[in-house]
């Protein structure tokens, strides 16, 4: 599948929205009125933006703590989610859930959880209920290379192959769980062979590049839909900042130095910014425009949010299943 040459703008604006959004998060986090933990996803937009491109609105999508991109990237209300991290009644979980935990039916998000994980046997589920009643839906889950040291990932892997179900495994590799690399926490193999021993099918590719994202993404999901083949995306990518929180952590010493000055000159982005200046003529005011529409849409979106009333304390028993 080739990527369609009018889709890069629209990934790029996806791409610019979620960049803009997380830093309007960071900046106002320290004004301690957001009291949930938050995993922002600076740095990682390709990923989201490359693999949305081709979803459909009743595909599925599940994700982890780090959920923003993947949230808005499949259509998540941006008012909806602001306000769900400020805890406000018109949050898309009524402000129950905060920042890792979001759900949006209606676009088809399904869920997101800060558990390792924990949303892969989920997705699963929903493949095989796809499967069973014939619709025609693909799911969706990323994680982290993380979740390779844990048991489900496995069970589900073996799963969704011995059923052939159409689902995509996207492993956002960014190297790092908190401050551990990657190389201190598993012995030295590819992650990708571990995925094809459970007979998934394979790919690999540049997360910080929005169009290697897409194409690989594209014959993923295409092949998940048509053949119910589970499908396997390993895509290396990098977070800019800690891992929870909105501060820069460099200075802590646990990325060897440079590495993170390597890593932002491949900010997906700018790399994304260059092939539409030199190969679609988009002059300087292309872009102010689009700025310019995101601001304005994050600052509308922060005024819901402070208009929004608190959940009332009448619904603090609703949708807990125990007396």
């Amino acid at each position: 599948m080739t990527q369609p040459m009018q889709s890069l703008p629209e990934m790029y604006h996806t791409m610019l929205r979620i960049r803009r959004v997380e830093e309007a998060l960071a900046e106002r986090y320290p004004d301690q009125e957001m009291r949930c933990p938050m995993h922002l996803c600076t740095g990682q937009e390709a990923v989201a933006a490359g693999v949305s491109i081709h979803l459909r609105q009743e595909d599925v999508v599940f994700s982890n703590h780090r959920a923003h991109g993947h949230y808005l990237a499949k259509g998540g209300s941006l008012d909806a989610m602001v306000a769900e991290i400020y805890g406000k009644s018109g949050g898309c979980c009524g402000g129950r859930g905060g920042s890792m935990h979001l759900v949006d039916l209606e676009a088809g998000f399904l869920g997101s959880a800060p558990i390792v994980a924990g949303t892969v046997p989920l997705a699963v589920g929903a493949a095989w209920a796809s499967k069973l009643h014939d619709r025609d839906q693909v799911a969706v889950v990323y994680f982290g290379d993380g979740c390779f040291e844990e048991g489900v990932l496995h069970e589900t892997m073996n799963f969704a192959s011995l059923k052939q179900l159409p689902v995509v495994f996207v492993c956002e590799n960014n190297g790092y769980s908190v401050y551990t690399p990657l190389a201190e926490r598993q012995p030295d193999r590819p992650i990708l062979e571990i995925a094809r021993a459970h007979k998934l099918s394979v790919d690999e590719g540049d997360g910080n590049d929005v169009q290697d994202v897409a194409i690989r993404a594209g014959k993923a999901i295409q092949a998940a839909r048509e053949q119910f083949k589970p499908q396997f995306l390993e895509l290396h990518t990098y977070r800019w900042l800690e891992h929870v929180g909105p501060y820069e952590d460099d200075h802590l010493g646990y990325r060897p130095a440079g590495e993170l000055k390597k890593w932002r000159k491949r900010c997906p982005i700018q790399r994304t910014a260059q092939v539409l200046t030199e190969e679609y003529g988009w002059s300087q005011a292309d872009f102010d425009k689009r700025e310019k529409w995101v601001a304005k849409e994050i600052e509308a979106a922060f005024q819901f949010s402070k208009e929004s009333p608190p959940p009332d304390s009448i619904t603090a028993s609703q949708f807990v299943y125990a007396e």
